[in-house]
């Protein structure tokens, strides 16, 4: 008897042991939702030019909040650190749902699920630039920039050729019924186990301040958010129903937007949706409206499984 409680207590004693080693990893693991339902059609948009030399363009995407999908506008940040490349989150179809996988930061762009989101990531890699010498180097075959302020600057349309994925319908979400087929390549999937930096505090940013304004919900907008893209990140605000950026939002703190003509009086910084085809590299043609699905499933959350990885750098023209 007295061997059998050892043994059991011993059994205990590794078990706990086992849970404590693994807890770090666990508590560490990224969270992503499913739904039961597509996400809306990616909007067509002008890129803002990048303000500061060293800053990465991160394309808006559609989340999923209270009031289901909404949308987080593409903004500049900067990177933090020198030789890191962004790898868009995306919507991957799986056991009859759609899954968010989240972005991060890398030394290569990994895999995304084929998503054109444009500029530069068109569905492999990224063809918007690279970095040289300490300093990060913009394709303006792709990237729009102030050349007042920014000087490292080519052209190569070569990789955006090469790393196009066409994506007339401008889908959001990658497998499953009408989605992007690009299974990851052998490079991205090598991609996906280096080492990767979460989203910085300058992304949440964003995302929480495009969460708190019901104006970018699709149940609010169709599908079209008016403010598509913002030339620096968001200041989040408590939740609203009036436009432009939450509360007087106007980009980072201590750093206030430029104001450009695209952009909406009542909301420096921030880029409207693209109403046709334009000439410039940057724009895409406007996608046909998409009916919104009446139920709205509450999300499910999930420990994140590994990204796929994924292509080299490069540049995107349209979808």
């Amino acid at each position: 008897m007295r061997s059998f409680r050892w043994t059991r207590s011993l059994i205990a004693v590794v078990l706990l042991a086992v849970v404590v080693c693994l807890s770090p990893a666990i508590s560490s693991a990224a969270v992503f939702i499913s739904v039961g339902f597509a996400p809306p059609v990616l909007p067509v948009y002008v890129q803002p030019p990048c303000p500061q030399d060293g800053w990465m363009w991160t394309p808006g995407y559609w989340a999923y909040g209270d009031d289901g999908y909404y949308w987080v506008p593409g903004t500049w940040v900067p990177a933090p650190y020198v030789g890191a490349l962004w790898t868009p989150g995306y919507w991957g179809w799986g056991g009859g749902l759609y899954v968010w996988h989240a972005g991060y930061w890398g030394p290569h762009v990994g895999y995304y699920g084929g998503v054109n989101y444009g500029f530069g990531y068109m569905g492999i890699g990224f063809a918007g630039g690279m970095w040289a010498g300490g300093a990060f180097r913009y394709n303006t075959a792709v990237m729009r920039v102030n050349t007042t302020v920014i000087h490292n600057t080519y052209v190569d349309n070569t990789i955006v050729r090469n790393n196009t994925i066409v994506n007339d319908r401008h889908v959001a979400f990658s497998g499953g019924p009408g989605g992007i087929n690009h299974p990851p390549t052998p490079d991205e999937n090598r991609y996906s186990h280096e080492q990767h930096v979460a989203p910085t505090a300058y992304q949440t940013r964003q995302e929480s301040a495009a969460r708190t304004n019901v104006n970018n919900y699709a149940s609010h907008n169709g599908g079209h958010p008016a403010n598509v893209a913002t030339e620096r990140p968001m200041v989040g605000g408590p939740r609203n129903n009036g436009g432009g950026e939450p509360n007087g939002a106007h980009g980072l703190a201590g750093s206030p937007s430029t104001n450009h003509g695209n952009n909406p009086g009542s909301n420096p910084g921030a880029f409207r949706s693209s109403g046709g085809n334009h000439s410039t590299p940057e724009s895409r043609p406007m996608p046909e409206s998409r009916p919104e699905h009446e139920s709205r499933p509450a999300p499910q959350s999930h420990a994140e499984q590994p990204h796929g990885g994924g292509g080299g750098g490069g540049e995107h023209k349209g979808h």
